[in-house]
């Protein structure tokens, strides 16, 4: 289970001058102070999909590197279990598999390498190392590319061998920030089945997307950030009844709501 309860962070502006126009209308510009989070809070229970939806800018992002204890909050709570992540960030860190939008892979290195390094990282032996490797790459279709170097890999390759890394060592919670941005049909169709199979496992996951269809799909529940604070957190039924046009309706009713 993971629970966010009234989280803030704020970024010191070290030169306004290079604000663009938009950034200075931002109404969380407060004199040298951004405040990226403003007041988020979300929960995702075992077995369940929680769809983090915002526009560009929003504070998902800044939301899911807290959440990975990339970051450390100015205010809030997250809960892991019985972990607080605020407090136990080294502990928490173990229980998280992240992919985060900008996560890079060590070009020199082949598939195979990049993932059982970070299995290493994690405390995991060579065997279980092996084993948890040729698992996801029976799951994610990488066995073609896996011993390649992965400078050379597509887009589509890239990003199921960085799902593979920010797995591998079995984490209680995945959090996955755009995994299926720039994938073409068929890499993202395998990847939405893999989390499907993280919901049968029922590991809890958050998925950050601005795909609709992907949410209607997968997802259980939905939180909504504009502006640095949840303006929706519910259910995928309860989301649908904000508007009898469709999900694009839904979001739109959702931030017009926390205007």
């Amino acid at each position: 289970m993971i629970k966010i309860s009234n989280l803030a962070k704020k970024f010191k502006i070290e030169n306004p001058k290079k604000l663009s126009e938009q950034d200075k209308k931002d109404p969380r510009l407060q004199g040298r102070f951004f405040h990226s989070v403003k007041n988020v809070q979300l929960q995702c229970e075992k077995g369940e999909v929680l769809a983090l939806l915002g526009p560009n800018g929003a504070g998902k992002t800044t939301t899911l590197r807290v959440l990975s204890t990339a970051l450390q909050p100015d205010n809030g709570s997250i809960q892991i279990g019985g972990t607080d992540v605020v407090k136990q960030p080294i502990e928490a860190r173990k229980k998280i598999g992240f992919l985060s939008g900008s996560t890079g892979l060590y070009g020199r290195l082949t598939g195979r390498e990049n993932i059982a390094y970070f299995g290493r990282l994690n405390g995991m032996g060579d065997a279980d190392i092996d084993a948890q490797i040729n698992q996801l790459a029976d799951q994610l279709d990488m066995h073609t590319f896996l011993d390649r170097r992965s400078e050379n890999y597509s887009t589509g390759m890239k990003q199921k061998t960085s799902i593979a890394r920010a797995v591998v060592h079995s984490p209680e919670v995945v959090v996955l920030d755009e995994p299926t941005t720039g994938l073409d049909i068929m890499a993202a169709n395998t990847v939405i089945e893999f989390i499907k199979s993280l919901k049968r496992a029922e590991v809890p996951v958050i998925f950050s997307t601005h795909h609709l269809d992907e949410v209607n799909e997968l997802c259980d529940n939905v939180a909504v950030i504009d502006h640095g604070e949840t303006t929706f957190e519910g259910s995928l039924d309860a989301f649908k009844h904000k508007s009898d046009n469709g999900l694009h309706a839904a979001f739109m009713a959702c931030l017009k709501e926390g205007a």
